[in-house]
């Protein structure tokens, strides 16, 4: 059982980082509840927006444990900004019309200034990623990215 933790990326240090990265979506989304409850107007939606992408991130990350971190800030970073360039068609405010799911994955209208709050997200994930790689590396979990 200890070769197992020796062994990079062997399968318990894939089962951690999925751990994580499940915990960390947790706390992403308790964060972005949190604060629409304490927050209003830009600072809501624009660390929504941040929250948004740091949130796809932590779920690469869980599909695919073994990404590094300026490839999973790259895919969430990507998924956001696609969805906000859906936004130019009807399809995006249809669906939200028609399920809250919908308007808080898709959202309504397109944005601009939304593109740089998921970069700033996408920017955050990454550090975040890579500081957590980096702990656990040193610390003997072995999955240690950069």
């Amino acid at each position: 059982m200890a070769r197992i933790f020796e062994t990079r990326y062997g399968s318990a240090d894939l089962v951690q980082t999925r751990l994580t990265a499940a915990g960390a979506a947790v706390v992403t989304v308790g964060a972005g509840l949190g604060l629409r409850a304490v927050a209003a107007g830009d600072v809501a939606k624009y660390g929504g927006d941040a929250l948004y992408t740091l949130l796809l991130l932590t779920l690469v990350v869980l599909v695919a444990p073994r990404v590094t971190p300026p490839t999973a800030a790259a895919g969430a970073l990507a998924v956001s900004w696609a969805v906000e360039f859906l936004q130019f068609s009807q399809v995006p405010a249809e669906l939200s019309q028609r399920s809250t799911l919908a308007r808080l994955v898709l959202g309504s209208t397109f944005n601009a200034p939304d593109l740089f709050w998921y970069a700033v997200g996408a920017v955050v994930g990454w550090l975040i990623h890579t500081a957590v790689g980096s702990f656990s590396s040193r610390h003997g979990a072995g999955h240690g990215r950069g």
